[in-house]
């Protein structure tokens, strides 16, 4: 063989031999990236066994869900496996094996010394290496354990493995659950778990295991890389009201066993929410849970609070001026449709206004009279003001609203009518709610909104602002009229009820016929109150929705006590709505002292000055 024949064997040779190196140094950077992508290595231990290893990853601390307060709504707390391998230890250590066994008995005393010394010495016997010791057990515990004999020792010596995994808790329980949400394996993340997963969920570390006993164990304690923590997200919530929202709603639907409820409470300003409540009647306990989220995802017929949709349509269009009278009477015909009056014998002649307040069905007459010849100009002008388009809310799952044009198959003589008290169009109570808040806005629709700030580290990373969706949805003048006939409802009309002695409340009524698969209207109703207060300078918006109700069906005494009881909460806690009542015309009082230990008592006036 002549030299030059040598020189290319040797050439390719060592090609081939560096490109194998290349291989091998890209197959080990996959197996430590990823895995179980590359086969699993095989090694040889000093007994002669073979070992088989693998890297796997190690899931993060999730971050937290933090209330308005920063106090945890959702949370993370880590739990730990505990085991022993009982292969590592030599002869001294092994002489303290009936001391570790005395500590174990008093930390788990489903065991008595003698027991665990039994059972350790039986594992070493059989050459275990991964001997459970507990399962499921918090920080406080594992302390302990990396303190006691032998375990204190080094994980090479001593034998010590643990296993730390994360689960997630809700500290308050089922408090705003659904729209909490939740992420677990096999199941579609819902809820803000879901839709702020990529700040949630940190990044994945990596540890080094055995094949052990046909199951994967952690080779002691050390990591190829330590997991990343995920960021905490801090809501608009606040837990007080919330709380209030909650109980209230469901003290509302045991009394009516109606079918499920909801509440939103949201700031006018911003439109962050500050408490949302779903509840569910289970047709198996009769109990109500959180199992669904109505307000985003259930999209029905409005009813009667569409009708301040339609007013607005006819201010804005000049149709119509709440001063202008109209005859109310018992009912009213579109072929063969009967719109009947709640008030036996109609309302008579009146003013649109109290039309308005006292919740007329004329308002099918009226939008009828003024937009058949063109009904889908009112489609384009309600439109216009939002109505119809989803709100994109940030959790997954918003219903899109139904609003029909006039040249679809479906349009009747009868639609129009329908849909100018709240039929023959499907919205979710959110969607309503947002259109009631940028009445109370004036005029600027805002996307009602969850999260305020993501943090890290205890430092705000993102801030979370408002967002306009719509500047203006009507004119200034058409929003006075507009005003001035919600706080009438309350005032003088079907809210009357409502009053409160501390502030005023502007709203509507709505009483809605729910609609049965197949079956047309049925005799289940949709009783709701949407308002905002104080009425003369807005500051939070609130929807309550209960449908089914079987004692009453109109929405002043169904829905709108629960809404009266979460605005006195919110105003009884915030300080902004509390004047100062020594001035003006108030007349300061002193805490009435009735018979108990003078000192006592002047020692508390004196400090109450």
């Amino acid at each position: 063989m002549d030299d030059k024949k040598q020189l290319y064997i040797k050439a390719y040779v060592l090609y081939i031999l560096a490109v194998i190196a290349m291989i091998a140094v890209i197959v080990r950077i996959c197996y430590i990236q990823y895995g179980d992508v590359v086969p699993n290595a095989v090694f040889v231990d000093e007994s002669g066994t073979e070992v088989t290893t693998r890297i796997d990853s190690i899931e993060p601390s999730r971050g937290r869900i933090l209330a308005d307060d920063y106090s945890d709504l959702v949370t993370s707390v880590p739990l730990y496996n505990v085991f022993m391998d009982l292969t590592v230890m030599n002869n001294e250590l092994y002489q303290e094996l009936d001391s570790l066994a005395y500590h174990l008995a008093i930390l788990f005393p489903d065991k008595t010394k003698t027991e665990w010394e039994t059972e350790l010495r039986f594992a070493r016997q059989n050459g275990d290496r991964y001997h459970k010791i507990a399962l499921k057990v918090k920080y406080d515990v594992v302390k302990e354990l990396r303190e006691f004999p032998i375990l204190r020792e080094n994980k090479n010596k001593g034998g010590y493995i643990e296993e730390k995994y994360m689960k997630r808790e809700m500290p308050y329980g089922s408090l705003a659950q659904r729209t909490l949400g939740s992420k677990r394996e096999g199941a579609k993340p819902i809820g803000l778990e879901g839709s702020f997963d990529q700040w949630l969920s940190g990044e994945y570390g990596l540890i080094t295991k055995h094949l052990v006993n046909n199951s994967w164990k952690p080779v002691g304690n050390d990591l190829l890389r330590e997991p990343i923590d995920g960021a905490d997200i801090v809501t608009s919530i606040n837990i007080d009201i919330q709380d209030v929202a909650e109980n209230e709603l469901r003290k509302q639907l045991e009394n009516q066993k109606a079918k499920y409820g909801t509440v939103v409470l949201m700031e006018v300003e911003t439109g962050f929410v500050k408490a949302i409540a779903n509840l569910t009647r289970d047709e198996e306990d009769g109990k109500y849970y959180e199992s669904y989220n109505h307000a985003v995802a259930t999209r029905s017929d409005p009813g009667s609070t569409f009708k301040l949709v339609s007013l607005m349509a006819l201010l804005e269009d000049g149709k119509r001026d709440i001063t202008d009278t109209v005859g109310a009477w018992d009912n009213y015909q579109f072929y063969d449709l009967t719109v009947k009056e709640h008030e036996a014998g109609g309302y008579g002649r009146i003013t649109i206004q109290k039309a308005f307040e006292v919740s007329s069905n004329v308002f099918s007459k009226i939008v009828n009279d003024a937009y058949s010849q063109n009904p889908q100009a009112f489609i384009d002008r309600i439109k216009s003001f939002g109505i119809g388009q989803p709100l994109g809310l940030d959790i997954a799952g918003e219903a899109i609203p139904v609003v029909k044009n006039a040249n679809q198959a479906d349009w009747s003589g009868t639609t129009l009518p329908q849909m100018a008290i709240g039929y023959e169009v499907e919205v979710t109570p959110m969607q309503m709610l947002a259109f009631y808040n940028a009445v109370a806005n004036d005029g600027e629709l805002v996307k009602p909104q969850f999260v305020t700030e993501i943090r890290k580290d205890g430092h705000t990373i993102r801030k979370f602002e408002k967002i306009v969706l719509r500047e203006k949805i009507c004119s200034d003048e058409t929003l006075e009229k507009l005003k001035i006939c919600l706080e009438g409802v309350v005032e003088r009309g079907t809210g009357s009820d409502l009053k409160s002695a501390n502030f005023k409340i502007a709203g509507k009524t709505g009483t809605a016929q729910i609609v049965n698969t197949n079956q047309g209207y049925g005799d289940k109703h949709l009783a709701s109150f949407i308002g905002y207060f104080p009425a003369d300078k807005p500051k939070y918006t609130c929807i309550v929705s209960i449908a089914g109700p079987t004692r009453q069906i109109y929405g002043a005494q169904v829905s709108g006590t629960v809404f009266a009881a979460i605005a006195n909460k919110v105003f009884s806690s915030s300080l902004e709505y509390h004047h100062n009542y020594n001035g003006g015309n108030r007349i300061a009082t002193y805490p009435k002292v009735k018979a108990g230990y003078n000192p006592d008592a002047q020692l508390v006036l004196k400090k109450l000055e």
